[in-house]
């Protein structure tokens, strides 16, 4: 029996995470794609498949200069300022969408950020 490939394996998580997972214009969903390198973030109202608020670790806001931080770390930061960008949007509650990822490492780490913000899921 062959290994199959993870990237296949990944998009068939993701689909069934989005068979349950629907964002509204009250409750929208907070999609997190995470690459090698870096993590993107969008809260989007998949009614109107309009995108509220997005994040991500490609951004001059959470780079900063000269800095040498972990993926982790970063992924934090873009926690943070998505929940930020969401709550002036006047959006406080969420679905969370880790499309696919496990829940651990860099996407647990921008989850637990987002709470500590403000955002509720």
């Amino acid at each position: 029996m062959g290994t199959k490939n993870p990237v296949l394996m990944r998009r068939i998580r993701h689909q069934r995470v989005r068979r349950k997972v629907h964002g509204t214009a009250e409750r929208p969903r907070l999609a997190v794609y995470r690459s090698l390198r870096h993590t993107c973030v969008q809260v989007i109202d998949d009614d109107r498949r309009h995108t509220i608020a997005s994040a991500s670790t490609r951004e001059p806001a959470v780079i900063g200069e000269g800095d040498k931080s972990t993926k982790t770390e970063s992924a934090r930061r873009v926690g943070a300022l998505v929940a930020q960008r969401a709550l002036e949007q006047g959006v406080k509650q969420v679905v969370f969408d880790r499309g696919g990822f496990m829940y651990h490492g860099r996407v647990r780490a921008l989850a637990d950020e987002a709470r500590k913000t403000g955002l509720m899921f």
